[in-house]
């Protein structure tokens, strides 16, 4: 917030304004869509920055509809066809300019979110009680509804007022949920925004009935993220893999993203059953070489803050430095997506320096009535002997006329074809033949709706595809240390906290806090560890002071200092 809008904080009436249908939307099996899934319309802001809007527009109307509320539609439709911000666009014909009043470019905050009833059918839009006295943003979403010929749902009316910012928010596509802990603390009691106290249950309840979101995972907040959003530092890249940004060690929020992560991993489960993937990438300081927890702070950069636009992938980026690295990641990640890096950090149009960047300032509706293919991508395998399964979770409203397999040896020009065929309700499944060691295979999935439509997964197939290898017998590796505690993090710690443990081979161990006289203050963990493992702790009901953790087991004992504050 801006000076002007902190002193309108201090008397404003929340919620700004009744919209839409203030109860859950009436259908069975709600469900919240993944960015990644194919969408209509990407929707932005013409407020601020006509130079990175006009070069998202750009990207974007290659892949879909690109609908941009204005207050002055010919100035705005001027400039996308000037010289300036990389020359005219070739066409309007993908661009849809709505004339509309709006008071910021945030529209990742305060746009709504596409929510589909049976999981494939009715597209609704859902919208929270934005969290900034913005009345004029606060309508976007009904405008929108109004534009596209949309229902629209709103958490505006007790018992369900709930005041939520889409740059806190992530879904899976499959009911996982992702915030942090800003969605407890804006509906807390005493909150500033005029809605009625809650629960985190209850809180759980409203994005359960009106989004499809169990669960709803929320990490503790980041010490030095001002506006404490998520799409800051993490991306959801597909249903298993969490793309997150770190710094070097002991910098910023370093510590307690790690620490937060750790948390993800250890006490939740992607839609699969498994562990979630994490992947890092760099968070990159400022060209004098601040951080966000240096006095003066540098800039929050982050290159988790892109966009999936169906094809297309549209993120930040800052001088070469690092760019070049991100790219090199999301290429790696996104293979056969066109990748747009957008310059967030330019003298005159640094909108990351208002602590924003692309996912910020766009959001997108998903396609009316999606073909939807889910798949757990293979693992690399030992396996020479027996075919590998592929199998897909496939559905439209119409039902399925056909699945394919395609799959090919790394090398090869040509997919083989695989039908696939239904082995449960809504599950597909092909084969592909064994391979020989050191087999590179690539394949992806398509389908055919009985309405005659059609998609594949990825959604760059053929260009890009999933992969794994036929590997040889692993080798142990051998350690010198039964059991390594690591130095726990962060350290000083107020709320979440890792305790990183290696055993060599599987062990039962206690792990306990204890003051710093040796008695046991509270058990942490009880049970067998194989391998590298992160055990979370929580310390925010703790009292200031020094602490031991604690590893005990038949190798012996080890601990590390712990400071709370």
């Amino acid at each position: 917030m801006n000076e002007s809008e902190k002193q309108k904080m201090q008397n404003y009436s929340f919620p700004l304004l009744e919209k839409g249908t203030e109860t859950p939307p009436p259908f069975d099996n709600l469900r919240t869509m993944a960015e990644w899934e194919e969408i209509q319309a990407l929707t932005i802001t013409w407020q601020g920055f006509p130079g990175i809007l006009k070069r998202i527009t750009r990207a974007a109307a290659e892949e879909t509809t690109v609908i941009i509320f204005s207050e002055n539609p010919s100035d705005t439709q001027s400039y996308l066809l000037s010289n300036a911000a990389g020359g005219p666009l070739n066409s309007l014909e993908n661009v849809q300019i709505v004339d509309a009043e709006s008071n910021s470019i945030w529209m990742r905050d305060y746009g709504a979110n596409t929510v589909y009833g049976n999981r494939v059918d009715t597209l609704v839009l859902v919208d929270w009680i934005y969290n900034r006295p913005r009345p004029d943003d606060d309508v976007i979403p009904e405008v929108l509804a109004d534009e596209l010929g949309l229902e629209l749902y709103t958490t505006t009316a007790a018992p369900n007022d709930l005041v939520n910012t889409g740059g806190n928010f992530m879904s899976d596509g499959q009911g996982n949920g992702f915030a942090s802990a800003l969605i407890l603390e804006e509906n807390e009691p005493a909150n500033p925004y005029n809605v009625t106290a809650k629960s985190e249950e209850e809180i759980d309840d409203i994005m359960s009935a009106f989004q499809g979101i169990d669960p709803y995972i929320k990490m503790a907040p980041l010490p030095y993220d001002i506006i404490n959003h998520i799409d800051m530092h993490m991306k959801l890249l597909d249903e298993k893999t969490l793309l997150v940004g770190f710094y070097p060690e002991g910098i910023a929020d370093g510590p307690q993203i790690n620490a937060n992560i750790d948390y993800v991993v250890n006490n939740f489960t992607n839609t699969f059953g498994e562990n979630f993937e994490v992947v890092r990438i760099p968070m990159p300081n400022s060209p004098s070489g601040l951080w966000p927890d240096d006095n003066p702070a540098g800039y929050y950069r982050t290159y988790t803050n892109g966009v999936f636009v169906n094809k297309t992938f549209i993120y930040p980026s800052y001088r070469e430095e690092y760019d070049t690295t991100a790219a090199r990641i999301y290429q790696e990640l996104l293979p056969g997506y066109t990748l747009v890096p957008i310059d967030c950090d330019n003298p005159g149009e640094n909108i990351i320096s208002l602590a924003g960047a692309i996912h910020c300032i766009t959001h997108s509706v998903g396609v009316n009535e999606p073909l939807l293919i889910v798949h757990n991508s293979l693992n690399d395998t030992e396996d020479t002997s027996n075919p590998y399964e592929v199998v897909a979770a496939i559905e439209h409203k119409t039902g399925i006329a056909s699945a394919t397999l395609h799959w090919r040896l790394e090398g090869e020009e040509n997919f083989n074809l695989v039908e696939m065929g239904e082995v449960e309700t809504n599950d597909w499944s092909g084969l592909i033949p064994s391979q020989e060691v050191g087999a590179i295979i690539e394949y992806y999935v398509s389908a055919v709706a009985e309405n005659g439509k059609t998609q594949v997964r990825p959604i760059v197939a053929p260009d890009g595809f999933w992969s794994f290898e036929v590997q040889g017998t692993v080798t142990s590796t051998e350690f010198e240390e039964l059991v390594v505690l690591s130095e726990v993090y962060p350290n000083p710690a107020t709320d979440l906290v890792s305790i990183p443990v290696f055993t060599e081979r599987n062990l039962e161990t206690v792990i306990y806090l204890a003051d710093i006289a040796g008695k046991l203050v509270k058990q942490v963990y009880a049970g067998k560890i194989n391998g590298d493992r992160r055990i979370s702790l929580f310390v925010s009901d703790l009292n200031t002071g020094v602490y031991q953790v604690v590893v005990e087991g038949e190798f012996g004992r080890k601990a590390t200092p712990l400071l709370v504050r």
